[in-house]
């Protein structure tokens, strides 16, 4: 598990953070509070916009990417209903942030990155990390190595999730995800049966898009 870093220079943003940010916000799970406020948001970001790592809003990465605002990553974590002995593939897992906060709650984590920059940057701020696997690959191909999963968290928002990504979760897993439609995003969750899947969104919020997610564009007259 993570050792848990607390430094003085970043603890007064990082709880006005948990303070305005979270608890308003029905972020319920004491223990994502727990994390979030002790783990430092900026060692997990590039250096260029670590001074912006507690602000409200999502962060431009580079090469067209961007991190969520952390109230949607806390959100889709406490919706997971996350278990101690869960197993979870973390899809867009960006610098390692939300890897860093699962590690605290769960046995396992695999965490699949596409960006070669973001994955060096989570390579680093998680290598005294035990229960962490980071994994680069295309988002929406998961990680089916390491399947089934318990649980499915992706870190962004998508058009449509692959059947073959949901499938890598077993029958009664949970699924959690941020939904884009007409420009808007939401964040959802469901379970996997064995008759079928389905999401239902619970919240309006800022998302970030992840790439390769698009919907196959229908043949038009």
């Amino acid at each position: 598990m993570m050792t848990i870093l607390d430094p003085p220079a970043t603890r007064a943003p990082r709880h006005a953070m948990v303070a305005s940010q979270l608890r308003p916000n029905a972020v319920t799970d004491e223990r994502i509070v727990a994390a979030m406020a002790s783990i430092p948001r900026e060692q997990f970001l590039p250096p260029d916009v670590r001074a912006i790592a507690y602000i409200d809003r999502s962060i431009p990465v580079g090469r067209g990417r961007e991190v969520n605002p952390p109230l949607a990553t806390a959100r889709l974590l406490t919706e997971a209903e996350l278990e101690p002995q869960d197993r979870v593939l973390l899809v867009g897992a960006g610098g390692g942030y939300a890897a860093a906060v699962l590690a605290e709650m769960v046995a396992r984590v695999t965490a699949l990155e596409s960006d070669e920059t973001l994955l060096g940057i989570a390579r680093a701020a998680l290598v005294d990390v035990g229960n962490v696997d980071l994994v680069q690959g295309p988002l929406p191909q998961g990680w089916a190595a390491g399947a089934p999963y318990d649980v499915l968290i992706v870190d962004g928002a998508v058009e449509e999730l692959p059947t073959a990504l949901v499938e890598q979760v077993r029958p009664g897993g949970r699924v959690v995800t941020g939904l884009s439609e007409r420009g808007v995003t939401r964040l959802a969750a469901g379970r996997r049966t064995e008759g079928g899947f389905g999401l239902v969104a619970f919240a309006d919020a800022e998302c970030v898009l992840l790439p390769g997610f698009a919907k196959p564009v229908g043949f038009r007259f």
